[in-house]
């Protein structure tokens, strides 16, 4: 079907006019800093998805299966949920200047963007992508689970759908290129670990700077990110899903049955320690 959110064709599960943005029960979020600073940081990260997939599809130049589903199902997709936490921001928080802040992050984001900081194969460039695709699939369930705003939790309900509809595509075409390039399990361990490392001092860092810089100028960010991955990382410890998480992280590696079954529970309880512990400055 055809959308303004990406290309004729577009494939979408849902529309943003259909959501009851009006209904907003603003008194359930409006106090909550650190959900407002996620929503906006995300709706960022999200709707500057025209950026990174143009670099995708330079890089997968050649194979259909990739560059088809890319421009025509995740790129609308993950603008489509851009442009619906825009409104719901817009909404809750209508004295925020999304606009001059998005501005900001684009600005300072873009560099990011190119084909040449992709991962060095194109099998592990898309164990990569599973990781991004579980980290924001387990964290829009989080959401979705702890909020008591009801359009919050349709919204983040459908995200997450379609995050985990992304993964299991971008996990079906790892599986291909694992088998053409024959990469070891030490390999995608070693990409799946470094993705990790970097997701919260790319997209969320530079999203949430440019957020705090509009919503409260002269603050200091760096204290301020500080504070708001302490507050964070508190609720994950309550309500993150560390086992989805640990199931589909460790899907890539193709354990037997038994191992995974086993492996699952031990990742999960590493992965709270590691929040438990991990520093409070970016």
């Amino acid at each position: 079907m055809a959308s303004r959110y990406g290309s004729p064709g577009a494939v979408l599960r849902w529309f943003v006019d259909e959501l009851p943005f009006e209904r907003i029960e603003r008194e359930r979020v409006a106090d909550d800093v650190d959900l407002f600073y996620f929503l906006a940081s995300a709706s960022f990260v999200e709707i500057t998805s025209d950026l990174y997939t143009r670099g995708l599809l330079e890089y997968y130049q050649g194979d259909q299966a990739v560059t088809e589903w890319l421009r025509h199902e995740w790129e609308p997709q993950e603008l489509q949920h851009g442009a619906a936490l825009r409104r719901y921001v817009e909404a809750a928080w209508p004295d925020f200047d999304w606009v001059a802040s998005y501005e900001s992050f684009r600005r300072a984001y873009a560099p990011l963007c190119k084909p040449e900081l992709l991962g060095p194969t194109r099998g592990l460039e898309l164990a990569a992508r599973c990781v991004v695709e579980t980290g924001t699939a387990t964290i829009y369930t989080m959401i979705r689970d702890l909020t008591d705003e009801p359009v919050l939790r349709q919204l983040t309900s459908l995200i997450r759908t379609d995050e985990v509809s992304h993964y299991g595509h971008f996990f079906q075409h790892f599986k291909r290129y694992r088998d053409a390039e024959g990469l070891r399990r030490t390999q995608i361990l070693r990409t799946l670990w470094g993705r990790i490392a970097e997701i919260d001092n790319e997209d969320a860092w530079y999203a949430f700077r440019s957020v705090c810089d509009t919503a409260s100028p002269g603050t200091d960010a760096v204290a301020a990110y500080g504070e708001y991955r302490l507050h964070i990382h508190g609720r994950m410890q309550r309500h993150y899903p560390f086992d989805m998480a640990a199931t589909m992280l460790l899907k890539p590696l193709a354990l037997n049955r038994q191992l995974q079954r086993l492996a699952v529970p031990v990742l999960s309880v590493s992965a709270k320690r590691l929040i438990r512990s991990a520093p409070h400055s970016h």
